[in-house]
């Protein structure tokens, strides 16, 4: 037998399944061994492509982006008149974005290359231009001066000529550098015209700090967009920190944790709340020699039972209800012994002229003893939240690390667990400026 089988009719034999399967194998290997008509296998064209191109009145927050298909970016370069826009590029590069946001009203040229999986490179331009802004929000720093040496504990004031409503967005564009790395957070307050960046821990001395704010084309607000970068250094300088109670009558001053004076003072008698010297971390705010008090500045006008108005000397602001450490030669007699201020720190004058002297503005300064508790508001109190407290008044609720190359997002599982909370309220509205005697 021939190993088919015969049909019925005497037609040609029908194979068996196994052996119909090997002449396909057969047929298979045949083909696959020619090699003569088959096609080559060529890369997919490289794809380039550059948002925005060509376009006008391109919102300023738009960010420009690069990307490439079937390639890797090899070089962008993005400028606006004259100078170079700055960026970041995705680990595959395969993407470029702007880090921040774009001028209004300005044109941008973009020139991109990149190269195909063939080795080929390709590369494309755009041009565009930014729309203009009609309604503008200024933003200015309140504190410390361009170029400053402050203390340890000074804060990053930023102050907006109105209310801002992209909090959020005003924030991812504020960038810290310190010589050494330091963990800090912005704060908004309730008027969301201030915001305030504080280190978790005090400032190493002699650090080198920088803040860049990148505002320009930030939409702050919903009918505008901030329009001027603001570019501030100032240095840390040694460790000054001062303890004052109103328990023992005497304040410790330290330099690098070192105590290096101990004065015998007098503080607010206490008879009246405004006439209680507030506890806790201050910040000595600014200076002055001499300095007017006028009791109508805290609620007490001429005519007024405690009214006074004097010229004081050596005097050094810690707080905006009115208080400060100053010369008090009238109280000489009472200091070390006795409470009998009207809520500022009483010296004589060779101790108050040398602690002026002596301090920066931002050196903490502490108060025990008191029942009248400093508001974080008030003044430069700042050092009075909490780090939790303070991180939660973040628009991003996150802190940052700070370094020479900038501030990168810090995010404990603490703060990924909690919501933003309320701001505090304005640091400097709740609570006039004011002066208080002696």
């Amino acid at each position: 037998m021939n190993g088919g089988v015969r049909n019925p009719e005497g037609r040609r034999p029908i194979r068996t399944a196994g052996a119909m399967a090997a002449a396909a194998t057969l047929a298979v290997a045949a083909a696959g061994c020619s090699g003569d008509d088959a096609e080559p296998v060529r890369p997919l064209p490289i794809g380039l492509s550059v948002v925005p191109h060509g376009a006008t009145g391109v919102p300023p927050e738009n960010p420009i982006v690069v990307r490439v298909h079937d390639g890797t970016l090899q070089n962008v370069t993005v400028r606006s008149g004259g100078e170079q826009v700055e960026g970041s590029l995705s680990g595959d590069r395969g993407e470029w974005r702007s880090r921040w946001a774009l001028t209004p009203g300005a044109g941008y040229e973009v020139v991109a290359t990149a190269m195909g999986r063939d080795g080929r490179t390709r590369t494309v331009t755009s041009r565009f231009t930014t729309r203009r802004v009609a309604q503008g929000i200024e933003a200015s720093v309140e504190a410390p001066n361009p170029g400053e040496t402050v203390g340890i504990g000074m804060p990053i004031i930023l102050r907006f000529d109105r209310p801002v409503t992209d909090k959020a967005a005003v924030e991812r564009a504020l960038e810290v550098r310190s010589s050494r790395r330091v963990e800090g957070a912005w704060h908004w307050f309730a008027e969301d015209q201030s915001v305030v960046f504080r280190p978790r821990r005090y400032w190493p001395a002699h650090t080198n700090v920088r803040l860049i704010a990148h505002l320009n084309g930030v939409r702050a607000v919903r009918d505008g967009y901030a329009t001027q970068d603001l570019d501030l250094r100032f240095r840390i300088g040694e460790a000054h920190t001062s303890v004052a109670s109103a328990r023992t009558h005497r304040m410790v001053v330290y330099r690098n944790g070192r105590k290096i004076r101990d004065f015998p003072i007098s503080m607010g008698k206490g008879t009246l709340r405004k006439y209680t010297t507030t506890n806790g971390v201050h910040l000595t705010m600014d200076k002055g020699n001499p300095v007017i008090m006028d009791s109508s500045t805290v609620g007490c006008p001429p005519g007024c039972p405690d009214y006074y108005r004097q010229t004081v000397y050596w005097s050094v602001r810690i707080s905006n209800s009115g208080e400060y450490v100053h010369a008090a030669p009238w109280s000489v007699g009472s200091q070390g012994r006795a409470n009998v201020s009207h809520g500022c720190v009483n010296m004589a004058p060779e101790a108050a002229r040398w602690f002026y002297n002596f301090s920066y503005r931002g050196d903490p300064y502490t108060v025990t003893g008191t029942d009248r508790e400093l508001e974080p508001d008030n003044g430069w109190g700042y050092w009075q939240l909490g780090w939790r407290k303070w991180v939660a008044g973040s628009a991003l609720g996150q802190s940052v690390m700070a370094g020479p190359e900038g501030s990168t997002p810090v995010r404990p599982r603490w703060q990924a667990r909690r919501p933003p909370a309320a701001p505090s309220p304005s640091p400097s509205a709740a609570i006039p400026s004011a002066t208080r005697g002696g």
